[in-house]
């Protein structure tokens, strides 16, 4: 057995006001092995609230690293510990922020009299932009239950109102009003005789709006397959799309998006639009980056975060 040494990382945490403890661990001990052992003196402090660090190094320590890997050759065992607050699942997070727009579009679509006070004749350009979202969202929230693996296990529970926002407000409220409104019926000047009428052209946008979401199912199903279940085993993805930039999924989504705005030419749809690509392109940036620091000159050099050739 060996002793370890918990300390606080900052400020003793309140729910372990007894730090610094310490206790006798196995060398094949797990960090959650210290969690656990952790919760047994202060059981108010679940898991999923520690993030426990080496001492002096800021990075959290997955749950299945073990402490001989990072602790050996150190002059004493020691880890920080810190309280991260209440925490909630990625997964539910996800589920929860999708669902939004899929309780928000029928509410604009169905009863259309309660918000713009008259009925609304939909269009056949209306009628598919409700299924493209409908089956967008549906999508999304398959993907979460059965393809995503997340590297990281819960996120602080404040957030799942914050995130929400993007997709309630923007995808949900904004999106809806603007595109479900009269000025989009089959009796607007603005649809009537229009190309928005046509029907090779809503097929045409049907299919490469088809062409998008398959493609960014695709990239989904290429990442979870690098990462087997249970593990948190990150690797380099290749083929379709990932030759070209390093997130393709973000590209396709964006993709799927513009031809929406394109074929409603619609200020809500668009606005939401371009909101997404630069969160989006915020994040493809910055994870193209890690990869880059984290495979060096294994990672291929000509890709680019998100757009082919240009970002």
């Amino acid at each position: 057995m060996v002793q370890l040494t918990i300390s606080a990382a900052s400020k003793p945490p309140a729910l372990a006001r007894g730090l610094p403890l310490t206790i006798d661990v196995a060398p094949e001990a797990t960090v959650l092995d210290v969690k656990r052992a952790i919760v047994a003196k202060y059981p108010k402090f679940t898991p999923s609230r520690q993030r426990i660090t080496v001492k002096g190094d800021r990075k959290g320590l997955f749950d299945e690293i073990k402490l001989a890997d990072v602790l050996s050759g150190k002059d004493g065992w020691e880890v920080e510990l810190k309280d991260l607050g209440a925490q909630i699942s990625w997964q539910t997070v996800f589920l929860v922020e999708y669902l939004g727009p899929m309780l928000i579009h029928p509410v604009f679509y169905h009863f259309p009299r309660l918000w713009y006070g008259v009925d609304v004749e939909h269009s056949a350009l209306q009628r598919y932009i409700y299924a493209f979202v409908m089956l967008h969202f549906a999508k999304r929230e398959l993907e979460t239950l059965y393809v995503h693996r997340f590297s990281n296990d819960t996120m602080p529970w404040f957030n799942i109102f914050k995130n929400s926002t993007h997709y309630w407000i923007l995808s949900g409220v904004i999106f809806a009003a603007d595109i479900y409104r009269p000025a989009f019926s089959a009796t607007s000047p603005y649809i009537v005789n229009t190309i928005r009428d046509n029907e090779h052209f809503l097929w045409i946008g049907a299919g490469l709006w088809a062409f998008a979401e398959l493609s960014n199912l695709h990239t989904h199903l290429t990442v979870s397959a690098l990462r087997p279940p249970g593990t948190r085993k990150r690797g380099i993805p290749y083929g379709y799309g990932f030759n070209l930039v390093s997130f393709p999924n973000y590209f396709f989504e964006t993709l799927g998006w513009v031809v929406i705005t394109g074929m409603s030419g619609s200020i809500g749809v668009a606005f939401f639009t371009v909101v997404s690509f630069y969160t989006m392109a915020i994040w493809a940036i910055k994870k193209h980056k890690n990869y880059k620091k984290e495979f060096g000159k294994e990672y291929p050099r000509n890709r680019k975060a998100i757009i082919p050739f240009i970002l």
